[in-house]
């Protein structure tokens, strides 16, 4: 008799836990993504800039929560703060299933943003306890191809249950819910251990023979490593330029797709995005990552410029496609770049920092794109893709300063 194929050593039980969470939590956000600004303003009445007010609130909230809920992490209970997280973002969706009124739905969002704020690093933190080094890529984009799954089977089943429920919006608001609240419980399933001893799998410098370096583990009260600062405010920086996928959505229907056809392109964009995060987080375990970060600027750049050049709104289709692969090949390696330049005791931190930060950047990035968007929001979206081209062509020259310092054993630097 023989086994049956073997679980991949850095395929933990957090691992598929955790994936298995952000999928089904992702289905519920992703439902409700492409029908809120119709439920907004068709349903509950409200202006357009109340939905633009309203994104830019959540956003806002998620973006300071992160930086606030990275140092909490690194000091106390992470699967708590992730049950905490996922909890919150259960009851943002319950309220708008209630809602009867757009300031309910702003508290709603707000209620929902600030669960992803708190679950955010610590789950990114706890999704690296107890791997080897060299698989941080891989795990990374496995978490980031099964939450993305959830964005491709969330929009398809709201599209379904549109048609099914006679194009009403209000009982849609209620299947979210379902999905939500299974993730919550299914964080139960995940464990979180304590070392006493410093982890000889994050943080650490080997030498090129691939032998641990002496060093002693940092405080959690100790300052972040300054090639990691200098990485996050690198990143920080592209984030002012990479701004909400909603204004992408906006040209796409600006250029002549129906809802259905814009929805359908959302489609295409998180099949790319989810059939392009694994491989492109193994292959940065192979290569260096910020050869991989820049091919994502690539694809952003291709992203940007062609939606600001094309007139043919069938072009949108490849274009969003290629675009996939600008988020497939920087969200998962952004954080296993970051996770490799931090010590084990300041992980939630630096994963907080980030994503704070960078998500703080993004929300600037919508307020300025959206003040010069004009008729069909050309002028934002070549001056983002130009950017983009050329941080591509800096990343690929002076990327090597933000690596990791000496070789690994079982993957590329940093």
């Amino acid at each position: 008799m023989t086994d049956g194929p073997r679980r991949p050593r850095w395929l933990t039980r957090n691992v598929a836990t955790l994936s298995g969470v952000s999928f089904l939590q992702d289905a519920a956000s992703e439902l409700l993504y492409p029908i809120m600004p119709i439920f907004l303003t068709a349903v509950l009445g409200a202006p357009a800039a109340v939905v633009g007010a309203i994104e830019g609130a959540a956003e806002g909230v998620a973006s300071l929560t992160k930086i606030a809920a990275g140092r909490i992490a690194d000091r106390s209970s992470k699967r708590r703060l992730i049950g905490l997280g996922y909890g919150l973002a259960a009851v943002g969706k319950l309220i708008i299933a209630l809602a009867s009124t757009w300031p309910m739905v702003l508290a709603a969002r707000c209620t929902d943003r600030l669960g992803k704020g708190i679950r955010g690093a610590p789950r990114d933190a706890l999704l690296m306890d107890g791997v080897e080094s060299g698989n941080r890529g891989r795990i990374f984009g496995f978490h980031r191809t099964a939450d993305t799954l959830g964005a491709v089977v969330g929009p398809a089943l709201g599209l379904i249950l549109y048609e099914l429920f006679e194009r009403q919006i209000p009982p849609l608001l209620w299947v979210a819910v379902v999905p939500a609240v299974l993730s919550v419980l299914l964080v139960a399933a995940v464990r979180e251990r304590r070392p006493a001893a410093a982890s000889p799998t994050l943080g650490e410098r080997t030498t090129a023979g691939g032998r641990a370096a002496s060093s002693a583990r940092p405080d959690v009260g100790s300052p972040l490593p300054g090639r990691l600062r200098l990485l996050i405010a690198g990143l920080t920086v592209f984030s002012l330029v990479n701004f909400p996928d909603a204004l992408l959505l906006l040209r796409a229907h600006g250029l002549g797709l129906s809802t259905e056809g814009v929805i359908g392109a959302y489609i295409l964009y998180n099949v790319a995005y989810a059939a392009l995060s694994y491989p492109a987080g193994a292959l940065s375990d192979r290569i260096p990552r910020y050869h991989v970060y820049a091919m994502g600027l690539v694809c952003f750049a291709i992203g940007y410029l062609g939606l600001g050049l094309i007139s043919d709104p069938l072009w949108v289709f490849p274009v969003l496609i290629v675009y996939g692969g600008f988020t497939a090949a920087t969200d998962g390696v952004g954080k296993a770049w970051v996770s490799s330049l931090a010590p084990a005791a300041l992980q939630g931190r630096a994963q907080g920092l980030f994503q704070g930060l960078t998500g703080g950047a993004i929300l600037v990035a919508g307020l300025w794109a959206g003040l010069a968007w004009g008729d069909g929001g050309q002028v934002p979206l070549l001056v983002s893709g130009a950017v983009g081209l050329v941080l591509a062509i800096g990343l690929v020259v002076a990327g090597r300063r933000l690596a990791v310092t000496g070789a690994r054993r079982g993957g590329g630097p940093g």
